[in-house]
């Protein structure tokens, strides 16, 4: 293996998924003082929180119609071409997922089934930028999932309506629309008010307290994954276009200033390239006040001698987003077992999964791709089995074999109940059983 070098660092190097004890704190109480008082916590920490404190958080339909009716037709387009995109593979993903029956012995029928979930929480980021997109990952991807009740939630901005949210949640079929946000929102859905039912999993992404609030609201109710920053790592070879590969890195160092955008190439010149193009996009950025920050404290350029080295690395560090910018991007399809999702070749960037391809930005960060997946079809359906067997025969069978083993491990009541299904066939009570039952008396 070649040797590798730095050309940049970063300034606050380290990754933790660890909770800011501040922010934990701050998410207890809130969380609790909804499962104290209901709606009224809910009313009191928007308020103060948000300052919004309407007659009712949810938007009734008519609300609904005359705040698309605010959208511009372009922006409403481009919301229909997105979650096209979404169901369609989303539809691919839930077909995927098929139920079967087997006979594995005479009459032993075994069964393997997928429940969608019966109600689900979606959270819809606002603040600072409204994610539109975030509604058709979680509620389209829902919906063909078959889950039949989905509330969604996305706070005001700066006291006004996202429009274009709205707009956005209610055509990807969303049942309940809520005008409320942070913690008390996530909390609302995941316990249940008086106004606001609850559900049995919750997802979407949000800020750092709407992640804290979902991780300790974990088992209550059921999660689609802990996120953290957005993250971006560029592989690159000589055959890059720097520029772009600059560009591409800043698309999501913008997400905030903790977001890590990483560059691992085989070419030193494209190293160096990026590194100047960087700093000159850079104050060009209206979102400059996040990206730099990112940039200069999680930023990274790398190289190595070999793609597979690059792809090695790049598999050490488990990448929510990785783009391969190489001659023969498919090889990372190969080679790599570690990331969010993939991004192969010039054509794509991983703006586009943010946005409008089709496949899920909800996705792992802080190293978790290491063992788990994004947000998909299947993260709604629960996979649940059965069996049935109408064989006397082979119920003996399988008594016998059970009995032994149960009473191996100590458990005579697991024996005792095997042992009954072997005296259904041939009629001759267990030893244990003869006086009991009231068959023998």
């Amino acid at each position: 293996m070649g040797e590798s070098y730095v050309v940049k660092a970063p300034a606050s190097p380290g990754r933790t998924g660890s909770s800011d004890p501040a922010v934990a704190e701050t998410v207890a109480t809130i969380i609790e003082d909804v499962r104290a008082r209901g709606d009224a916590a809910v009313r009191d920490a928007s308020a103060r929180l948000d300052n919004w404190s309407p007659e009712s958080f949810r938007l009734s339909g008519r609300e609904i119609a005359r705040i698309i009716e605010s959208v511009p037709q372009q922006a409403l387009d481009d919301i229909d071409f997105a979650q096209r995109q979404v169901r369609v593979f989303a539809r691919h993903q839930r077909e995927s997922l098929a139920d079967f029956e087997v006979e594995t012995m005479p009459g032993v029928l075994l069964g393997q089934r997928s429940i969608p979930v019966a109600a689900v929480g979606t959270y819809i980021p606002g603040g600072r930028f409204p994610l539109t997109a975030s509604a058709h990952m979680t509620i389209v991807t829902a919906k063909v999932a078959g889950v039949s009740r989905v509330a969604a939630c996305t706070p005001p901005i700066r006291g006004e309506i996202p429009a274009a949210t709205v707009a956005a949640m209610a055509r990807a079929g969303a049942d309940e629309i809520y005008l409320l946000g942070g913690v008390q929102a996530v909390a609302a859905m995941a316990i249940g008010t008086e106004t606001i039912p609850r559900v049995d999993l919750l997802a979407g992404p949000g800020n750092a307290y709407v992640a804290e609030a979902k991780r300790q609201l974990f088992g209550e109710v059921g999660i689609d994954l802990f996120a953290g920053p957005t993250e971006i790592l560029v592989i690159a070879d000589e055959s890059a276009d720097p520029f772009t590969v600059a560009v591409d890195l800043l698309s999501q160092a913008e997400h905030g200033p903790d977001s890590p955008a990483v560059l691992i190439t085989t070419s030193p010149e494209l190293a160096h390239r990026v590194a100047d193009l960087v700093e000159r996009v850079l104050p060009t950025m209206p979102t400059a006040d996040l990206a730099g920050p990112a940039w200069r404290d999680h930023g990274q350029i790398i190289v190595v001698a070999t793609l597979p080295e690059a792809f090695a690395l790049a598999d050490s560090i488990a990448s929510e987003h990785v783009e391969v910018l190489t001659a023969e991007p498919r090889q990372a399809l190969a080679q790599m077992r570690n990331y969010g999702a993939l991004f192969l070749g010039s054509g794509t960037c991983v703006s586009f999964g943010d946005k409008v391809i089709g496949t899920n930005h909800v996705l792992p960060t802080r190293g978790t791709a290491r063992y788990g997946g994004g947000l998909w079809v299947g993260k709604y359906l629960k996979t649940v089995t059965y069996q049935e067997v109408v064989d006397p025969v082979s119920s003996a069978r399988l008594g016998q074999v059970c009995g032994r083993a149960a009473r191996v491990e100590l458990f005579e009541g697991h024996a005792r109940a095997a042992d009954l299904r072997v005296s259904a066939l041939d009629g001759a009570l267990p030893e244990w059983a003869r006086g009991l039952s009231g068959a023998d008396s």
